[in-house]
């Protein structure tokens, strides 16, 4: 595809991101360019993903399309914590993983194997580049023992009866992602007490086996037989694959109170460096009334079950996405996801309508799309200019070179509209039940019982059917 030199050297000098750690929207500057080095922190794999995860890995996948369409190579890291991630998020209580293996009855390596699969089909479906590292904890402890015994040499650590601890105390530092005053992290620590931490905030690099019970997931240690804390998994993995190439991590805002601030102490105590140099993190996916998502709370949805379940292409959930910026709360509903597939759908529809060959990319059309990308990755103002690209007086061919290049970042799949676009079915051409709902609703429809029209709305949905009222009639469209 044909790129426009002057655009990209005029954009790639100008890539702002809001920096946590500064708090301020600075302009990105690599450390060895054009190599970017990107860390995610990646599922804990004893349950499937839930969509407020699956919102931060669409907003870390259009970071590193906008990198790259800025012409930077990225490599990509991601873990896959399948140990040790405790069912507190602390230092105490179940590992996550001995939880799943007691709740489905399969081993803790079964569990982990199935959810990685089940998370990287979803990525799949959500159109989510795969990273270019898969890293999982456990075949990684070597490094994290390596790690854990760097911070004891260097007198950060001290034992408790259940494990080793790092002395948050010994990092000035601690509070520098946060920003909150020390008594503020102190009393978010309070939630779990461990009466041997020296100071609330002090976390686990290393937890011992319960004594008199045979963990499934257990390495020898200097220091007993045990298993990593949460936070040293992605400090030895961001060390290893990534070396000095520490440009931009990125996580829920959740992640910034506790987990990243611990993977900076621990970091820089045991090498003496600055631990990444941009932190970027997306905020919450909120269900009705302002709730956060979480399995923990128990009120979590799936793909398949808020989406692909009610028939719902799993892309109209990555423009949903997209149309609110990921620094803001989104807030899920069901009505607004059959809005974005309707948003998506007609996208679909407008790309399908241009010409089979593409003419050239405009790079005026061009440039106002990647002001918007390169501006802290505004996607909702880079689907306004997609959409005036598609009403304006450009040549259709030109559109077509334009918009793909523009679907290069919002990974829409405008490639295959064609393919994709739905088509208008007329009632002579339904199979005999289908035209059978189409009729009862419009039954229902015209005594005024939208309730069994709802009903049968949704019925005709799960039969991959969507149906307009327009004046007059029904517009009936195939969904599959």
């Amino acid at each position: 595809m044909v790129k426009v030199r002057e655009v990209f050297e005029k954009i790639m000098k100008n890539l702002k991101f809001y920096n946590t750690l500064s708090r301020e929207l600075e302009e990105f500057k690599a450390i060895e360019p054009p190599l970017v080095g990107l860390y995610t922190c990646g599922p804990t794999v004893y349950n499937y993903a839930h969509l407020g995860n699956l919102r931060t890995y669409l907003f870390e996948d259009w970071l590193k399309r906008v990198l790259l369409y800025a012409d930077y190579e990225v490599k990509h890291i991601m873990n896959v914590t399948d140990v040790g991630h405790l069912v507190g998020d602390g230092d105490l209580g179940e590992d996550k993983m001995e939880l799943g293996s007691a709740r489905e009855g399969r081993s803790a390596w079964e569990i982990a194997d199935y959810y990685w699969q089940a998370f990287r089909d979803d990525l799949k479906m959500l159109n989510i580049a795969e990273p270019t590292q898969w890293a999982k904890v456990t075949d990684n402890i070597p490094e994290q023992i390596e790690l854990i015994k760097l911070l004891e040499k260097k007198g950060f650590t001290y034992l408790t009866p259940d494990g080793l601890y790092f002395d948050t105390v010994k990092f000035p530092d601690y509070n520098k992602l946060s920003h909150l005053h020390l008594e503020d992290l102190i009393e978010g620590a309070r939630v779990e007490k461990n009466i041997a931490k020296k100071n609330p905030t002090d976390f686990a690099l290393w937890k011992f086996s319960p004594a008199g019970k045979k963990r499934q997931m257990e390495w020898k240690s200097p220091w007993g037989l045990g298993f990593p804390g949460w936070h040293i998994e992605c400090s030895a993995i961001a060390l290893k694959y990534l070396g000095q190439n520490q440009d931009i991590h990125c996580g829920g805002i959740d992640h910034i109170n506790v987990h990243h601030t611990n993977e900076i102490a621990q970091s820089e105590a045991a090498t003496g460096k600055k631990f990444f140099n941009y932190w970027l993190h997306g905020a919450f996916l909120n269900i009705v009334g302002g709730k956060k998502m979480a399995k923990s709370a128990g009120n979590f949805l799936t793909l398949k079950n808020s989406l692909i379940e009610k028939k719902i292409n799993p892309l109209a959930f990555r423009l949903a996405a997209a149309s609110v910026h990921y620094r803001k709360p989104m807030e899920y509903s069901e009505a607004s996801l059959r809005q974005a597939e309707n948003t998506w759908r007609n996208l679909l529809r407008q790309v399908a309508a241009l010409p089979e060959t593409p003419g050239k990319i405009n790079s005026a059309w061009q440039e106002s799309f990647f002001q918007a990308i390169a501006d802290d990755l505004n996607l909702p103002q880079a689907l306004a200019v997609t959409q005036d690209l598609l009403k304006s007086n450009l040549t259709e061919a030109d559109k077509l070179a334009t918009v793909l290049d523009f679907d290069r970042v919002l990974g829409f799949s405008l490639a295959k509209a064609k393919e994709l676009a739905d088509r208008e079915i007329s009632l002579e051409e339904l199979a005999p039940e289908i035209k059978e709902l189409v009729l009862a609703r419009e039954q229902a429809r015209t005594n005024h019982d939208f309730t069994t029209s709802d009903r049968l709305r949704e019925e005709l949905r799960q039969r991959g059917y969507a149906v307009e009222d327009l004046k007059g009639g029904v517009k009936i469209i195939t969904l599959d």
